[in-house]
């Protein structure tokens, strides 16, 4: 049985101040304000003439791991699992809210990048592949949608608040850390994993209130 659910006044407070933030780092970048944060942040993870990224070898293995957790394919699995274990556990409602959450994170972030039309940078050398425009970092966004999404379903297993908080700064930790992979591996600038979190943690909580009805009276027709 469900024990909690995310009171909706508290998710649209806090999608918007996600998307009022997400607003500021949009302004900022097409007025140019963010080339010191984008380039120092860019620098602080290499060093020498050729801008190497610092630390052993197994370190950029390690980010590299990290960074595909939020690519399409990982993130897509773990979505799939969590929506297969909701079903298994009866939490039909949660899984219907999940799904279309994450759909709808992919098609918003998809706008968002072609309206701003952002280059990657160029600055340093890319430790992986990647393609498209850079703002906001798909990466960043999706990785904020899935996983907060991930974690408000199943944080409503638990009647205790510690439990339910641990499990969402866990996600919250966790998008925090692929978000910035993609800065030290030189494919996105800071401004874009910014604002791509912001705006993925917007969405997900725009959700989270927004398609609950909706999704209880599917079940019931």
């Amino acid at each position: 049985m469900r024990s909690w659910r995310i009171h909706s006044s508290h998710a649209l407070a806090a999608a918007a101040v996600c998307a009022a933030a997400f607003a500021c780092m949009v302004f900022l970048v097409l007025t140019g304000r963010t080339a010191f944060l984008d380039s120092t942040g860019l620098h602080v993870w290499r060093t020498g003439p050729d801008l190497a990224p610092r630390g052993p070898g197994w370190l950029l293995e390690g980010v590299r791991d990290l960074t595909g957790m939020g690519g399409v394919l990982m993130r897509h699995v773990f979505a799939i699992c969590a929506i297969a274990a909701l079903l298994f556990l009866k939490l039909r409602r949660e899984a219907l809210v999940l799904a279309g959450t994450v759909v709808g994170g992919w098609v918003v972030n998809s706008v968002l990048k072609d309206m701003v039309g952002r280059a990657r940078p160029t600055i340093v050398r890319h430790l992986t592949e990647a393609s498209g425009n850079s703002f906001p970092s798909g990466h960043s966004f999706n990785s904020a949608v899935v996983f907060l999404a991930i974690a408000l379903a199943f944080a409503a297993m638990s009647p205790r608040r510690s439990v339910r908080w641990t499990i969402i700064a866990s996600a919250v930790a966790l998008t925090w850390l692929i978000a910035f992979s993609r800065v030290w591996l030189g494919v996105h600038f800071p401004s874009d994993v910014i604002a791509g979190w912001l705006g993925g943690a917007a969405w997900a909580f725009l959700a989270a209130a927004a398609l609950d009805r909706p999704a209880l009276a599917a079940l019931k027709r």
